[in-house]
């Protein structure tokens, strides 16, 4: 999509601070950090929310998961826990129509979130 920041990152158009990257996946810091470690996973091919998930596309989840784990092991926040968070349409908080995961952690997170 020619407007999706996320897409720009992809593209190199917009700067990020790249944590992980490979042929499917990015991963960078949050530019409004919510906790000492926030970091964002987005798929490269564009899929605009988890309702767009379907068997064509279900396979990058599982990899997002598996990038998660590794970051969070690399971050240091693997043993002591992290949060990890996808928003879904507008009442759940999704503010950038490019499905896209937060990795909350270092520090106590607390529940309910809001």
């Amino acid at each position: 999509m020619s407007d999706c920041i996320f897409c720009k990152i992809v593209k190199g158009e917009i700067p990020a601070k790249k944590v992980y990257e490979d042929d499917k996946v990015i991963a960078f810091n949050d530019i409004s950090p919510q906790s000492p470690i926030h970091i964002l996973v987005i798929p490269k091919n564009h899929i605009s929310s988890a309702n767009d998930i379907n068997d064509e596309n279900k396979e990058i989840i599982g990899h997002i998961f598996s990038v998660i784990s590794n970051i969070a092991k690399s971050e240091g926040i693997a043993d002591k826990g992290y949060r990890i968070v996808n928003n879904c349409g507008e009442d759940g908080g999704q503010t950038v129509s490019h499905i896209h995961f937060h990795i909350l952690g270092g520090r106590q997170l607390q529940w309910p979130p809001g």
